[in-house]
């Protein structure tokens, strides 16, 4: 699938954490924000972590979802997960060294600089 530059940049746009979960308003943003929160994290820490912020949350749907979106941020490269005894341990890239690199700034594309 080819993508414009304007497409790449809103599919891969860096992840906003929410500052609070009541800031989160939809279930992709109230995930994020515990994986945030718990720093890293199975399916399964993720799901009761959101159980204990948000108890009245329904059970059955809140797994499917946080299951669905957790792979999709997964599978498009937007979180990071390493396998431990068989399952995906979830984080956020994070960057810790600073790119020490130089930018051209006339091969940056329009909009970027």
């Amino acid at each position: 699938m080819n993508m414009t530059d304007e497409e790449f940049r809103e599919a891969y746009k860096p992840m906003h954490v929410p500052a609070a979960y009541a800031d989160a308003h939809t279930l992709t943003e109230k995930v994020v924000f515990a994986l945030a929160d718990l720093g890293e994290g199975s399916a399964e820490a993720i799901i009761g972590h959101l159980e204990k912020l948000e108890p009245q949350a329904q059970a059955k749907p809140l797994i499917a979802g946080v299951r669905e979106i957790l792979a999709d941020l997964y599978e498009n490269g937007r979180i990071a997960a390493t396998e431990k005894e068989g399952t995906l341990i979830y984080n956020l890239h994070k960057i810790t060294k600073a790119n020490d690199g130089a930018v051209d700034p006339d091969l940056l594309a329009p909009g970027l600089d």
